[in-house]
């Protein structure tokens, strides 16, 4: 019940987490749009602004944070006069992973923040406030938890329904790892658009058909588990615990007793050994 009610947990974690990412989809879009759609600005803006506006920026210290967790790549840009930029990024690469203090940069500021940077390689980066690439994450992110956290949910009420039942608690294990590589195959296309720059349209034009083999694999093992076709191996720890298995021992016929034998000698035996005195 322990391992039941942790994945439970888990499921209705990615539920919420996956909903709540899959309503930032809208407004992610359309302030992509936005950014793309704004104009140059005419002279320095003295506040934020919609407009677009670059401005020289020389490096005055790089952290990338490599092998930190929890720790997002930063920088200090220091404009000709003013105090110094702080810039956080969502990744280490192109840009920030070869900035040197000294080096000179260039930065794209919109609604009064550095959404992008540029080296003198020509080099491009969007920082963390970067609109670019962020429906994309978005997308990507509700796809993962939303398929993960429903197959866990129906892996997880699955043997409340069926207490002690062997075929149903691995037909309910197979629900749930079977979510777990939907959610892998999320992700794995969201890196592979992002690695080449391909439309957000390719994220569930890749994922659709993986999660329907999938889907239809799912369907495959549950069958196989409720024929009891899949062994005690196949069934993960917390499927059922040491209370069902007593429960599956005393419902268990007797076992049939074999036959005792006689502890006396047969008759014949006796009166053969009686002659002999």
């Amino acid at each position: 019940m322990v391992w039941t009610g942790a994945w439970l947990l888990i499921a209705v974690v990615a539920l919420v987490f996956g909903t709540a990412t899959a309503f930032e989809v809208r407004g992610a879009l359309e302030r992509e749009r936005a950014f793309r759609a704004a104009p140059v600005c005419s002279s320095v803006p003295v506040r934020a602004s919609g407009c677009l506006w670059e401005q020289e920026f020389t490096v005055r210290k790089a952290d990338p944070h490599r092998g930190e967790r929890g720790e997002s790549p930063e920088a200090e840009l220091s404009p000709p006069s003013g105090k110094p930029w702080e810039v956080t990024f969502r990744q280490i690469d192109p840009v920030v992973s070869r900035m040197e203090p000294g080096d000179r940069v260039v930065g794209l500021i919109w609604h009064g923040q550095v959404v992008e940077v540029r080296d003198s390689a020509g080099r491009r980066q969007q920082t963390s406030f970067g609109p670019v690439e962020w429906p994309e994450d978005r997308l990507g992110g509700a796809l993962a938890c939303v398929s993960f956290g429903l197959a866990a949910l129906v892996g997880g009420l699955w043997p409340l329904f069926a207490p002690g039942d062997r075929r149903h608690a691995a037909a309910a294990a197979a629900v749930r790892w079977h979510g777990v590589g939907m959610a892998a195959a999320a992700i794995l296309t969201l890196w592979a658009q992002a690695a080449n720059d391909w439309p957000m349209w390719a994220i569930p034009a890749i994922w659709g058909p993986l999660a329907l083999l999938l889907l239809a694999s799912t369907a495959a093992f549950v069958r196989a588990a409720l024929r009891g076709d899949l062994d005690d191996g196949d069934l993960d720890d917390g499927d059922l615990d040491d209370g069902d298995l007593d429960d599956d021992a005393s419902s268990a016929p007797p076992a049939p007793q074999a036959p005792t034998s006689p502890t006396g000698p047969p008759d014949g035996a006796t009166a053969s050994g009686s002659g002999h005195c």
